[in-house]
Order: C-alpha cells, then structure tokens, then sequence
C-alpha cells in the first residue's frame, strides 16, 4: 500500500459510501462504549468509597471524562495514515506490509502462484521496499472494486483507526482515570485493560494489513484468464507417386 489514504475515501464504481463512510458509526460506537466504560470505573469505585450520595456529590468527575472524549475525537482526527500506520506495523521506516509485498507476503501466502504473479508484472519483482509498494500499488488499483478486495480492506482500515483510538485512549484517558479515581490499584487496573485492548486490536489490525496486501496478488493471479493450450496440427503427408505399372 502507497498510502492507505490514497483508497480508503474512494467510493464504489458503482456509486454508494466510501469504505470510511461505511465504518464510521462504528467508530463512534467505539469511542463511546470506552468513554462510559470509564465513567462506569469512576462512578462504581465512587460508590464503594463514599457510599451511594457520590452520585450526586462527585459530578465534577464528569468533566475529566467529558474533556477526555472530546480531546481524544480530535487528537484522532490529526494523525496522519502514515501515523497510523507506524503505530499498526510498529516499523518507523517502510510501515505498510506493500513494502514487503513481493519479497515476504507474496511467497508465504499459499494462495499466490508467484510464477504466474513474476509473468504478469512482466519482470522479476523490485527488491527496494519503496519501489516493491508502487508496483503493489498498481496491481491493487486494478483490483480495488474487486469484493474480497473491498471487504479485507474495510477491516483492515476500521482496525487500523481503532488502533490509533486506542493509542489515543490509554494516554488521555488512563490520565484522566488515574485523575479522578480515588483508588491507584483501580487507576492501575483500568491501566492495564486499555493497554490490553490496544495490543489485541493492534495485532488484528497488521494481520488484516497483511491479508490486504495478499488478497490483491492472489485475486489478480486467479483473474488471469489461463491460456489455450497449444494445438499442434499434423503435419500434411505428401501423396505418394504412382507406382510404375507391371509390363504384361
């Protein structure tokens, strides 16, 4: 992949919401499940300190939450892809799997016939990461309305976000939890359950990059149309000269 923002906004041929468009409330879900997950965590310990009256008392533990959700929607919205990325393949340099496309993913994938793949890129495969992701590049653009192609990349762009809130949530809101929870072994324990969500999330989310980047080689190999096997024609036999006839 060049970029995962060069494909993900593109809507279908066919017209309809772009793979963004299409996974967006989930992320809203998202953010939303782990934002009353810490109210619950704050409110619940409140309760078991300070009896039922903290309910009432302690509203001001909503505005570390409520400033939480809204810093974490727009710290989310300033990553770049390739921020995202680095965060996903934990790789600084080359991040996206395209950049190991021929020389890794292309020859562990049992799918890939690589000897038709090497005939259809017309050449042997480039060795240079930079180079080894624009010639992915070219092939996913030709395979990018494909359905299989469509689907493993929705997820893989759901996830990849995802990662990047959970990146997001373990800073912000483990500060804002270890803030306004009376307890440390609780603070600590919310801690450890964010930093779970991001490592589980995060894996799913370089497992479905790598699968992207597989789907599109193997969908491209399997569209090639096989070719007609050879028809060798009989070679024609010259007539035979008339024998000489018997003298009588």
């Amino acid at each position: 992949m060049i970029n995962a923002a060069g494909a993900e906004a593109a809507p279908h041929s066919g017209g309809g919401k772009s793979l963004k468009d299409q996974y967006r409330w989930q992320l809203w879900i998202i953010v939303a499940v782990n934002t009353l997950f810490l109210y619950g965590v704050v409110q619940a310990n409140a309760i078991k300190v300070d009896g039922l009256r903290a309910i009432f008392t302690d509203a001001q533990n909503l505005l570390p939450v409520g400033v939480a959700l809204i810093v974490a929607t727009v710290l989310t919205g300033l990553l770049s892809s390739e921020a995202k990325a680095r965060l996903v393949f934990l790789r600084w340099h080359h991040a996206l799997p395209g950049h190991r496309a021929f020389s890794v993913h292309a020859l562990r994938d049992p799918r890939i016939d690589v000897g038709a793949l090497e005939k259809i890129h017309a050449g042997a495969f480039p060795v240079d990461p930079v180079e080894q992701n624009r010639a992915w590049y070219r092939i996913y653009k030709t395979m990018e309305n494909d359905t299989a192609v469509r689907q493993v990349h929705r997820d893989f762009l759901l996830l990849r976000d995802y990662t990047s809130l959970c990146a997001v949530f373990f800073v912000l809101y483990g500060a804002a939890g270890l803030f306004v929870i009376p307890s440390m072994k609780v603070g600590l324990t919310y801690l450890l359950v964010l930093a779970v969500q991001f490592v589980f999330v995060r894996q799913a989310a370089s497992n479905y990059g790598t699968r992207l980047v597989t789907t599109v080689l193997a969908r491209r190999v399997g569209k090639e149309p096989p070719k007609p096997p050879k028809v060798t024609r009989p070679r024609a036999r010259k007539p035979k000269a008339d024998a000489p006839e018997e003298p009588e």
